[in-house]
């Protein structure tokens, strides 16, 4: 008869178990971190005139950044939440419908054309074309390079640890 002993076996086989829920902390940690990084990036770089110039503010506001860690899935997700609705179109580019605009505080609506003051009670508005402003977009590629490298480095990190 032949018998082969193994010290430590217990000890490795519950490290290799925990690792999964340890990976997933330290990468959720990161991702937080990193999602941070890049909604700055979009509020104080792209919407503070690199892409964009503020108006309201209502656009740069609406940009936030949310981490979820589901089981083995950590999810890092930025973009504008709230009720903005020309984020996307600024995003992606796009075409406004056709439609009509009415005085919201006055009886009529006042504006230049042609070098002389008009007053109307409605305009028909013909619709815009509006080009693609990545601000989103731009910035996720602008720091794809760091964002992996540092979860693939959190990740060895957390691999060594256990």
């Amino acid at each position: 008869m032949f018998a082969i002993g193994v010290d430590g076996l217990d000890e490795t086989s519950a490290r290799l178990d925990a690792l999964p829920t340890a990976l997933c902390a330290a990468l959720a940690a990161k991702a937080a971190e990193l999602s941070a990084a890049l909604a700055d990036r979009v509020k104080n770089d792209k919407l503070m005139g690199g892409v964009l110039n503020p108006r309201s503010g209502a656009l740069r506001d609406s940009i936030l950044a949310e981490v979820s860690a589901t089981g083995d899935a950590v999810l890092g997700a930025v973009g504008s939440f709230g009720d903005v609705k020309y984020a996307a179109i600024q995003e992606y580019g796009g075409r406004t419908a056709a439609h009509e605009i009415l005085p919201s505080k006055a009886h009529a609506l006042a504006f230049v054309a042609g070098g002389a003051q008009r007053f109307a009670r409605k305009v028909e508005h013909p619709g815009s074309l509006i080009p693609e402003r990545s601000y989103l977009r731009s910035s996720l590629e602008e720091m794809s390079d760091e964002i992996a490298s540092s979860l693939a480095a959190k990740a060895a990190e957390a691999w060594a640890r256990s």
